[in-house]
């Protein structure tokens, strides 16, 4: 006559019910039923003689728990991700049609269009001169700025030294600051125009698509007029 183990058959009925929830799930996914369906198994196959102790059936009850937090919390954090994205995108829109400042070497420049910018110029400077220069490196045109402390404003009206007008396309820009007989680079300041806006598929990266300054991120921005 044969006998059955009964730990052995549990063992064996908890492995087959792993085994099931594994092909509708990758290995390292547990979700709430394949723990319900584990936990019943175990509950219906242990040992008469040596049932679960109290403190294991806790234990698992609270693992349990912290599965079934976990995933109500996901689904708290990609709703309130949702939410972000839907208010970063709301506040992007907002901004076309406005000029924005932003840190910039370089811009494109369409012919019979002018641009402009500021010039944070620090105590002690003697002159500031704006330098433009095309593609090659051949200067173009240079704008003389206040050499005053403060924050002074530049325009290029898109001609060169000669009075023709430069063509569209991309050029250059920099802040040349003399100090005595020392010379130095200033922070540029651009204007750009928002026309539309860029989202990242994680929500939290806003772009500007201006046209004088291409794509500018929202976190480089330093003034919206």
């Amino acid at each position: 006559m044969s006998t059955t183990d009964p730990l052995a058959a549990m063992a064996a009925q908890t492995q087959a019910a792993l085994a099931a929830s594994q092909t509708k799930k990758s290995a390292s996914t547990l979700g709430i039923e394949d723990f319900l369906t584990l936990m019943t198994t175990q509950l219906k196959n242990q040992d008469p003689m040596k049932p679960l102790e109290g403190t294991e059936f806790v234990s698992q009850l609270a693992q349990f728990g912290s599965v079934s937090g976990i995933q109500s919390m996901q689904k708290s954090i990609d709703s309130l991700s949702n939410s972000l994205r839907s208010t970063q995108v709301l506040n992007g829109t907002s901004l076309v049609g406005h000029d924005v400042l932003a840190q910039a070497d370089g811009f494109s420049f369409t012919q019979g269009i002018a641009v402009g910018g500021e010039i944070d110029v620090p105590p002690g400077v003697q002159t500031v001169q704006v330098r433009i220069t095309d593609s090659t490196g051949a200067l173009v045109r240079e704008v003389a700025v206040d050499p005053s402390a403060g924050t002074h404003a530049f325009a290029w009206d898109g001609k060169r030294t000669d009075g023709t007008l430069a063509e569209s396309g991309d050029y250059e820009i920099e802040a040349v600051a003399t100090a005595g007989n020392e010379h130095g680079s200033l922070e540029v300041l651009m204007s750009g125009r928002v026309s539309s806006v860029t989202i990242d598929n994680t929500g939290t990266q806003l772009t500007l698509n201006t046209g004088a300054l291409g794509p500018v991120s929202m976190n480089n921005i330093r003034r919206v007029m």
